[in-house]
């Protein structure tokens, strides 16, 4: 006996073309109806075009006079290329105004920069949309780019030789913070009124690197056991070192090519940028003109060593802030 099979299934057509069904692989594909056009990217020709105002003013206004004053030292009064000039670094009086610009720029740096981190230390705890610390930032904004004649003119006002501050020491302690000379008008005064800014700077500067201390940390660290005190010097102090530190030699950078104040309270030499002015317009020093050119490059060197140090600390201090 036998039982007949059952006849076999007819194969599927094969689906083509729009009636094949599509598979999930994961990604999308974007459609657009026919005649869309997306957004379209400028031409890197035109995005240079902009620039170009913006390069036509480094160029004339900061490249060519820098290199004026730095080449003028490797030249002679009549014009020959010389290396004579350089001989001004053994001047005597040339390495101390270099060493008082290094004294003075280091120590309004460190003090600015003490002072600034703990300024920051204590806006951490505000929100950074209150009204609080919208105003502060404004201050340290305005206050950082405070500087020259009216700074100088404010300072003497307030502690020169008939300043209210010193009138007031004068007539309720007795104390004469002018006896020994007025102390304003020297560059070991100059820390006072150059702190006036470098402080704000340090505020601007360093407080985006608090602001990338994250809480999650603190909170990961207490729940381990550790301590406040443990958290800020196993944790966060080395991750705020680098912005420490570059914030510093920002600070010192700024300190050292400030001129203005110096310039209204000081007559003579004693810093670098006051020796160069010296050097140029002084009516006693005949036929050294382009040893200001000299100097210029001194100050150039200090500030390209000190720039590419800050740059190495900032890219450090980045890898914290993404």
């Amino acid at each position: 006996m036998t039982t007949a099979s059952a006849p076999a299934a007819p194969p599927a057509p094969a689906s083509t073309g729009a009636d094949a069904p599509r598979r999930d692989t994961g990604t999308s594909t974007p459609t657009s109806p026919r005649g869309a056009v997306g957004p379209r990217r400028r031409r890197p020709g035109l995005a240079w075009l902009g620039l170009a105002p913006f390069g036509v003013y480094v160029v004339l206004f900061l490249a060519v006079p820098a290199l004026i004053a730095v080449g003028s030292g490797f030249f002679d009064v009549a014009g020959r290329p010389t290396l004579a000039n350089l001989a001004a670094f053994t001047d005597p009086s040339i390495l101390r105004a270099f060493g008082a610009s290094g004294a003075l720029s280091a120590v309004s740096a460190v003090i600015g920069a003490v002072v600034g981190a703990v300024v920051c230390w204590a806006l951490s705890a505000l929100r950074p949309d209150g009204l609080v610390r919208s105003m502060i930032d404004s201050v340290a904004s305005v206050l950082a780019q405070f500087g020259g004649v009216m700074l100088a003119f404010a300072f003497i006002a307030t502690i020169g030789a008939q300043g209210l501050v010193t009138t007031w020491l004068i007539t309720t302690f007795h104390w004469d913070v002018n006896a020994n000379g007025a102390f304003l008008y020297t560059v070991p005064g100059l820390v006072i009124p150059y702190l006036y800014f470098q402080v704000p700077l340090m505020v601007l500067t360093f407080m985006p690197a608090f602001e990338g201390v994250k809480t999650q940390w603190g909170e990961a660290a207490a729940t381990l056991g550790a301590s406040r005190a443990t958290y800020w010097r196993r944790i966060a102090l080395p991750v705020l070192a680098p912005a420490f530190w570059g914030s510093l030699l920002l600070l010192f950078a700024n300190g050292f090519s400030s001129f203005a104040t110096a310039a209204a309270l000081i007559s003579q030499g004693g810093i670098v940028p006051l020796t160069i002015r010296q050097q140029l317009t002084s009516e006693t020093i005949i036929g050294l003109q382009n040893v200001a050119g000299v100097l210029a490059l001194g100050m150039v060197v200090v500030m390209a060593v000190v720039m590419s140090a800050y740059a190495l600390l900032q890219r450090r201090a980045a890898r914290w802030q993404r």
